[in-house]
């Protein structure tokens, strides 16, 4: 027979802790956030003007459109680049060459914002180190490109995705067993029909779910494109930045209601990956 386990004061305790950090640093932000973004700015009562503001608005529209260009962009190249890169750290080095560089892909995956901008601009900024050293060998890189613009957002952004996407990846070979290849090869099976029949199907649900959790990095980042391109490309954190503390004039329940929008547009991508990695699983299963 099972025992029951008696709660003492000590995980009541820990449990009543938690919820508190939970209702204090997620609970109360949403609701604030929500109440805010449903409240009139001019009469100060419950409204969704706000929201028809957002949906009724081209300048709105137009920074939805290039988060979600710019996002699904360096998130295909940042998963791309981080399977590769996983594979390659999982065949081809030892173990202890593989935690040395888990360690420093570590590292990099949390060099973002204003560092990660500020090294961008001595490295390929006006002046930049590397543009420099182009210039000296006969090749101004500056007349087709500018750090300072989309193209240097999408460097950026693309440097930051792929150390997370590593991270994420790296578990998913370890997965693919060295007896399903063998048994694949005594079948008769290539390398490639391995891959096309049994690893990928094996490994897409976890590919589904990376590039879902890159993409809403890159729609929620700030501080880069704030110090890159600050207000000349019109995308969705900078929006709200400026209506959360413009320099002219503020609407915070704009800013909410903004904020509010670009959280439903991320639960809808995260529902979509969860129908979508089901789908590939039972596929997967299916072969």
């Amino acid at each position: 027979m099972k025992r029951k386990r008696k709660l003492n004061g000590f995980y009541l305790s820990t449990m009543g802790i938690f919820l508190l950090f939970i209702l204090a640093f997620m609970a109360l932000p949403v609701i604030s956030l929500v109440s805010s973004a449903l409240t009139a700015q001019a009469t100060q009562t419950f409204s969704f003007e706000n929201f028809e503001n957002i949906f009724t608005s081209a300048y709105y529209a137009q920074s939805f459109g290039n988060s979600l260009k710019l996002s699904l962009q360096c998130s295909v190249y940042g998963i791309v680049i981080a399977l590769f890169c996983s594979y390659a750290i999982t065949r081809f080095v030892s173990e202890r060459t593989q935690n040395n560089l888990l360690v420093i892909v570590n590292m990099t995956s949390n060099f973002a914002g204003l560092p990660l901008g500020f090294a961008l601009t001595l490295m390929l900024g006006t002046t930049g180190v590397f543009v420099i050293l182009l210039q000296q060998m006969g090749i101004d890189i500056t007349q087709d490109f500018s750090i300072y613009s989309v193209q240097g957002l999408v460097i950026a952004y693309t440097y930051f995705q792929v150390p997370l996407g590593i991270m994420l990846l790296y578990p998913i070979y370890r997965g693919i067993r060295d007896d399903w290849k063998e048994a694949a090869s005594i079948l008769g099976a290539s390398n490639v029909q391995f891959w096309l029949r049994i690893g990928i199907p094996a490994i897409l649900p976890s590919i589904l779910s990376t590039f879902t959790v890159l993409f809403a990095n890159a729609m929620g980042a700030y501080a880069t494109a704030y110090y890159l391109v600050s207000s000349s490309y019109n995308i969705v954190p900078i929006r709200i930045s400026a209506l959360m503390s413009g320099d002219v004039r503020t609407k915070p329940e704009l800013g909410s209601a903004l904020a509010v929008t670009l959280a439903l547009v991320l639960i809808v991508a995260m529902l979509l990956n969860d129908w979508a990695s089901r789908v590939a699983s039972r596929r997967g299963l299916k072969s």
